[in-house]
């Protein structure tokens, strides 16, 4: 019973799993330049490493080290790799560290003070990033695990004392790498948990998309890290803004990444350019009127014809008003994604009318539009783009046939209007796109987009336009002012550190 009850639940918890609207796959192409831009920012982290001052006696030697700075680091071996379940992992090997630090010396009445460079070598560091699902739905890091240690240090040592100082070296140099034991990983634990997540605050969750409309690129469950690639899954929905929080029911077909040559795959399913739609359709934005003179002059004269016997029987005083031509979508569009490709369908009413100034309107003929678009898919920058052509158009009455075979004659002119009149304004607005959910500073390249059913995804490659110094360095001052919980020191058990050894 007890294992039937757990099935139950297990699958009860399945039908109730929402799908992603959206994924995104990292894969290990990626890493290679991760790794290049994470090295250059660790490096500049480890270098404003803070060393505390050095003070001891061996019998009648008394020695003070203080102003201890990084003057050069060389991370010569490094590996960046993904670690299941849910991180990634660091290893750096045999690195050195160039150091510079003020000594003062004292021997029984005789004192020597001075700079000296010091190196440290066969540095090691192994630090794992475990990524999160955040409260907000947002990625974190949630936890960094590191072991660093520091083999051997040698001072340059010299002037009278040469000899002395070689002998006593022992004590500095073994006190001044255990020092640098306890040093490195709490700039890394703090590199991960509060400048990293300070990075990743820049990627949107949920935001406007325009006046209208949002979009939510809310995490639905932790990433999940396999030893190739980094998928995560989003709700990818958008929702109109005067609604707050709008669910929108996701019946479409769960998009699939399978590949893993590109540095990154981006999917998306119907869901997410439906519900796209439907924002815009709630909102009221899918909607054109056109009266007096922004209706073409010769559709006027066409409409004003063919509504002739209509118009005859008017009062004098309406014949001669504006002309109103009205279109508005009656129901949210629908999207469609095949292998051949992807299209757009649209049913809306058009409605032309008379506006008599200070009368009510006088309604000539109302109609039903039915249209169907192709629509092209681009990522450019960070932002998905569609540019879409009319394909199929079709008007038809739906009060009698006999109007239906009426209407042909409007048929190519107000295909004409949607052509001219339409279409541009329709892809000036979907050509600015839709932010992808990306840390700033990154950017999409040289992408690929390919169709499915139910769903199409785009493969690319990555590319820096900002370095992460310079990204976490803007946001720095925001986290200054509004330190985060996670800023606390690692515990023992998070950030292992190895105890001094004897040279």
């Amino acid at each position: 019973m007890a294992l039937f009850g757990a099935v139950f639940l297990a699958l009860l918890a399945g039908a109730h799993a929402e799908i992603p609207g959206c994924k995104i796959r990292v894969t290990s192409e990626a890493l290679a330049l991760v790794k290049q831009e994470g090295l250059r920012f660790l490096e500049q982290e480890l270098e404003a490493i803070t060393i505390p001052d050095l003070r001891g006696r061996e019998g009648h030697f008394y020695y003070n080290i203080s102003d201890v700075k990084v003057t050069e680091l060389q991370l010569t071996g490094s590996e960046l790799h993904f670690q299941p379940e849910q991180e990634l992992a660091l290893q750096i090997t045999n690195a050195s560290l160039g150091l510079r630090f003020r000594r003062q010396l004292l021997y029984w009445f005789f004192y020597d003070g001075g700079y000296i460079n010091a190196s440290a070598e066969g540095v090691s560091i192994r630090t794992a990033l475990q990524l999160s699902q955040g409260p907000a739905g947002q990625m974190r890091v949630s936890n960094v695990s590191c072991l660093a240690s520091v083999s051997r240090m040698h001072a340059a040592f010299g002037g009278t004392f040469r000899k002395v100082y070689e002998f006593l070296s022992t004590f500095i140099t073994s006190g001044m790498r255990f020092l640098l034991n306890l040093q490195i990983c709490p700039v890394l634990y703090h590199a991960g948990m509060v400048l990293l997540n300070s990075l990743l605050d820049t990627v949107p969750v949920r935001s406007a998309v325009d006046e209208l409309v949002g979009i939510d690129y809310s995490l639905l469950k932790d990433p999940v890290v396999s030893n190739s690639y980094l998928d995560m899954e989003f709700r990818g929905a958008f929702f109109p803004l005067a609604e707050g929080n709008w669910s929108f029911l996701n019946r479409a077909v769960e998009p699939q990444l399978q590949e893993e040559e590109r540095m990154v795959y981006v999917a998306f399913s119907e869901f997410f350019f439906d519900s796209a739609m439907e924002s815009y359709f709630r909102a009221g934005a899918l909607k054109l009127s056109l009266v007096g003179d922004k209706v073409p002059h010769d559709l006027d004269i066409l409409l004003r014809a063919t509504y002739f016997g209509s118009i005859v029987l008017l009062s004098p005083a309406v014949i001669d008003s504006p002309l109103k031509l009205e279109l508005q979508v009656t129901a949210p569009p629908r999207c469609t994604i095949k292998p051949s490709g992807t299209t757009i369908s649209v049913t809306a009413t058009v409605t032309i009318a008379l506006v008599p100034p200070m009368q009510p309107e006088v309604q000539l003929s109302s109609m039903v539009m039915d249209a169907r678009f192709s629509a092209k898919m681009a990522l450019r920058g960070k932002a998905l783009r569609t540019q879409l052509d009319l394909r199929k158009f079709r008007m038809y009455s739906n009060q009698s046939a006999i109007e239906s075979l009426a209407l042909i004659p409007l048929q190519a002119p107000l295909k004409t209007l949607l052509q001219i009149g339409v279409m541009p304004m329709l892809n000036e607005r979907t050509w600015r796109g839709v932010q992808i959910p990306l840390p700033e500073g990154i950017n999409f390249v040289r992408e690929v987009v390919t169709n499915h059913a139910g769903f199409l995804t785009i493969g690319a490659d990555l590319h820096f336009a900002k370095g992460l110094r310079e990204v976490i360095d803007k946001n720095r001052e925001v986290i200054d002012k509004n330190p985060p919980a996670a800023t606390r020191q690692p515990q023992a058990s998070e950030a292992p550190l190895p105890a001094p050894a004897a040279d």
